[in-house]
Formats: structure tokens, C-alpha cells, sequence
């Protein structure tokens, strides 16, 4: 076997199908750079047939990032397949990932079929796709519950209609380490053709053993591993990219194999995905979490300033954290503007460059210490402005000991100005009840959240809210150094979102929605 373990990132697919976190086209092409920078073999960039959305993204980043190998998911149908070729077609290495169930509970549940019919309708879809693409990935969803001799059997037939990859999901995060890793010997061992495809699998972390059940596995002989950025995905999550990797590079006397990951590139893309999706990352996650190289301990502060490594068994850069906390300032032009981006990822160049550095000197204005933090934000922030609908021009709110709050705001919706006051439980209450007075839908609300981007009293707010309007769900974000104001940016931001989004046509002066 090779001692090189393939990095398939779902990010893209399985990670945005994370309640709220659905990405738009910039945006996805946007983390396909970066996956593309951070050195991933191959980008799953979506499931072309479920909308002409998801085709157009997987078709544009096939198109335009380079490097990894770009895959396509399709059910075992022929228009899925036909469908994911079509997209992946720009690709210069392209593969076609499809799938079909294996366990008895979803071939006679789900499928109802019988299991000569799915190992039939299996086959004919690697041999379709294998017409189509120059790689084809099978893989037999809820492989962890699948009985053996039914797995070991449609593997083997999968392998000889022409896949080269073979994934091994435990799709609902059911196995325990030991189990798993056995489960791959035995497949490896036992079918007669293993050895002309790839074994790879996909853990879910429904039971927090995602990480351990891939591990396990690459002991036992997979050789590609699908994983997310910090750990996104259906439910709660996948194997996380970030926690694969380390694993593997700082116990390298117990995994002899190596990724193409560059390590240094972890922290930067795990915060462009957080930005991104609005799910923040939680301050004790490892490798990516805020808390994941601090020390408070008296114990532990004294080992850390007698030797390094008597606390931590990696270095904070060998993963792009920087300890160059205050970068830029308003002083700062935009060679050095520039240079600090590209250090950070970001390539900026003409108008985009002079639009970033317009925000960043309006930003320098009200807060003296600008962060790599606060420079991600504004990259962020500056998408897409032309495209909104609703924009804010001003917003007033009051509020103190013994007054009710109010609010003040006037937007531009569609061109013209509206304007709305209203009374809150606080001001961001006022603000939000002033702003969804004036539009319809405006969805309900199921998420509010608060993050500073920076420490200090003059750091910028990041604020995510989330909307419900019917099956759909989106989110928005708003950043800036008054957190009311930031609120405000992310409803707009998240009412920009919904389809059908319009100025009702009378609105009260104060709205009690």
C-alpha cells in the first residue's frame, strides 16, 4: 500500500448541508480557492441534479480552480450521472462520486428494492459514469450497517464495472474504532479485485468517534479519507479535516503516511469557512478553536516558559496561527494592505483591492488596531453589494435604565427609502421589529448570535442571524464596531436572501412584529 493518504473534502456537499449553512455561487468558489491553496487531493463540489444552483457552482468551480481532482455526487440514476459529467466537464481531473444503499434497513425502507436489484442498478451507474469521467468514486451509503456478504459482493462487482475508488461510509456515525477498522481489513482481505481501487471512508460524528473510526481505518488500509472543514456536515458533522491531519503529521511514529495539506493553511481557511457558512467555531475545538493553544494554568504557564513542548505538542504556526496579532493601521497604504492579504490567502488586485482598502481606512478610523480578524471580516462583508436589495441608511436606537428602547431606521428597499420606528425589549429587539415592519416575508427568526471579531472595547461585533421562511433556511451576517448596527446588517443581510423579498406597501410607525 502507498504511505499517501488522499484528502477528499466535502465541505462543499456535505458540509453545506448543515442547517444553515447554504452558500452562495462567490462564496463557494471563493472556499474551493482555498481548499484548492490548503492542498486537498480532491473537492466534492456539490450534487449537480439537486438544483440548477448546485450545477452552476460545481460547473464553475470545475471551470476555474485548479489543482485537485473535482468530483460530482449523483444517486445511482442516469440523469444524476449525466448531470454531474456535465458539470465536471471543465474540470482537468474530474470524477464522478455516486452511490447507492447497502444496509437492510434502507434498501427495504428507502429504496425498497431487493439486493440483486441494487447491486444491478450499481453497477450500471459505475459503467455510466465510468463512460463519462475519467475517475469514478462508488460508494455504499450506510456501509456500517451493511451485512458483510452483501457488502464484500457489490464492492467486488463495483471494482470490476470500473471503480476505482471504493468508500465505505458510516453514514449515520454507528461503528465504534475497532469495529470500523475491521470492517476494512475484512472488505480488503476478502474481496478477490481490492487491490485495483482505492478504499476511502466517510464517518459521520453523530457519536463523537468521526475522527477515531477514520483513523482506525487508515490503519487497516484506506488510503482516502473524507472529511470537512471543522467538521461540518448532515446532523452533527463529519471526520474534521483540520484534527485528520495534525493526527497524522504529529504522531508520524504511529501513522507512517503523509498528506499534501499545507498544515499552515488550516487556521486561515477554518475561519474563511466559519465567516462563510456563520457557524462559529467553538473556543475549545482542536487545532482551530481560540482556546486550543492558551494556557491559564499557573502549572501549565510555568512549564510553557521553561520549554515549549512540555504543553503543547504542536506549534501554533506549523497550523497559521500568528502571534503578529496588530498588523495595519490607518497610516497603512495599500502595497502593505496587499501584502498582508496575500499572506493571509487573498489575492487582491484593481478594484477589488481599492474596494477592500476603502472599508479598511473607514474601519481604521474608528477602531486604532486593525487584526488579521478585522481583515478577513472586511473581505467578507465585501461581497456582493451590488446584488442586495434592501440596503440600510441609517438606523437611531435609545435605550437606558428605566426606558423602553427604541429604534430608528430607514432603508432603502429596491431603490426607494422607507422608514420605521419602533419599541423593543432592547435596542437590537427595536431595531429588528422597525426593520421586518417594513419588508415581507421576513421570516422567522431561529438563530441570533453574537461574537466579537477582535479583543477589546472597540472591536468590531460579528452578529449571525438565521431565517425561516417555509423549506427555506439562510443566514446572514453583519460586522461592525456597534453591535446594534451589526445586528441590523445581518437580518438585512439575511432578508436579502429570501426569494420574493419586497416593501410592504403600508407599514405602521411602530410594528410590534
Amino acid at each position: 500500500m502507498s504511505d499517501r493518504l488522499y484528502i477528499f473534502d466535502t465541505t462543499l456537499r456535505d458540509g453545506e448541508q448543515s442547517p444553515g449553512c447554504s452558500m452562495n455561487l462567490d462564496e463557494k468558489l471563493r472556499v474551493a480557492h482555498a481548499l484548492a491553496a490548503l492542498g486537498v487531493d480532491i473537492i466534492e463540489a456539490g450534487f449537480p441534479v439537486a438544483s440548477p444552483g448546485d450545477f452552476e457552482a460545481v460547473h464553475r468551480i470545475a471551470s476555474e480552480v485548479k489543482g485537485p481532482t473535482i468530483a460530482g455526487l449523483a444517486r445511482a440514476h442516469p440523469k444524476d450521472i449525466e448531470r454531474a459529467a456535465e458539470a465536471i466537464k471543465p474540470a482537468a481531473h474530474s470524477r464522478i462520486h455516486t452511490f447507492i444503499a447497502t444496509s437492510p434497513i434502507h434498501m427495504q425502507a428507502k429504496l425498497r428494492m431487493s439486493p440483486d436489484d441494487v447491486v444491478e442498478m450499481a453497477v450500471a451507474a459505475v459503467k455510466q459514469a465510468r463512460s463519462l469521467a475519467a475517475e469514478v468514486e462508488f460508494s455504499a451509503e450506510d456501509a456500517g450497517r451493511s451485512e458483510m456478504d452483501f457488502l464484500c459482493r457489490i464492492v467486488e462487482a463495483t471494482i470490476a464495472a470500473g471503480a476505482r475508488v471504493i468508500n465505505i461510509p458510516d453514514t449515520v456515525g454507528y461503528m465504534t474504532p475497532n469495529e470500523f477498522g475491521a470492517r476494512i481489513k475484512e472488505l480488503r482481505e476478502r474481496v478477490p479485485n481490492s487491490d485495483k481501487a482505492i478504499f476511502s471512508v466517510h464517518c459521520h460524528n453523530d457519536l463523537g468517534l468521526a475522527v477515531a473510526n477514520s483513523l482506525n481505518a487508515v490503519e487497516n488500509g484506506a488510503r482516502q479519507v473524507e472529511c470537512t472543514i471543522n467538521g461540518l456536515g448532515e446532523r452533527a458533522g463529519n471526520a474534521a479535516l483540520e484534527e485528520i491531519v495534525m493526527i497524522l503529521r504529529t504522531r508520524s511514529d504511529r501513522f507512517s503516511i503523509e498528506t499534501c495539506i499545507d498544515t499552515t493553511k488550516i487556521v486561515p481557511t477554518s475561519k474563511l469557512v466559519s465567516q462563510i457558512t456563520g457557524m462559529p467555531v467553538q473556543p475549545n475545538k482542536a487545532i482551530v478553536g481560540a482556546n486550543a493553544f492558551a494556557h491559564e494554568s499557573g502549572i501549565h504557564q510555568d512549564g510553557m516558559l521553561k520549554h515549549q513542548k512540555t504543553y503543547e505538542i504542536m506549534t501554533p504556526e506549523s497550523v497559521g496561527w500568528t502571534t503578529n496579532r496588530m498588523v495595519l493601521g490607518k497610516h497603512s497604504g495599500r502595497a502593505a494592505l496587499k501584502s498582508r492579504y496575500a499572506e493571509l490567502g487573498a489575492q487582491l488586485d484593481g478594484d477589488a483591492l481599492n474596494a477592500v482598502f476603502e472599508q479598511f481606512k473607514r474601519l481604521a478610523d474608528k477602531k486604532k488596531d486593525i487584526f488579521d480578524e478585522d481583515l478577513m471580516a472586511i473581505l467578507e462583508q465585501g461581497d456582493d453589494v451590488a446584488a442586495e436589495r434592501i440596503k440600510l441608511l441609517s438606523l437611531h436606537a435609545a435605550s437606558g435604565t428605566g426606558d423602553t428602547p427604541v429604534a430608528a431606521v430607514e432603508l432603502e428597499i429596491e431603490g426607494k427609502s422607507h422608514k420605521a420606528t419602533a419599541e423593543g425589549d432592547g435596542p437590537v429587539d427595536a431595531a429588528f421589529k422597525a426593520i421586518k415592519s417594513m419588508v415581507e416575508p421576513n421570516g422567522k427568526l431561529l438563530l441570533y448570535q453574537v461574537n466579537a471579531i477582535t479583543a477589546g472595547t472597540d472591536a468590531q461585533g460579528e452578529v449571525t442571524v438565521r431565517l425561516q421562511d417555509g423549506d427555506r433556511i439562510v443566514n446572514g451576517q453583519g460586522k461592525d464596531t456597534d453591535i446594534v448596527v451589526a445586528s441590523a446588517k445581518a437580518l438585512i443581510d439575511a432578508l436579502n436572501k429570501l426569494p420574493g423579498m419586497h416593501a410592504k406597501e403600508v407599514h405602521a410607525q411602530y410594528s410590534g412584529v
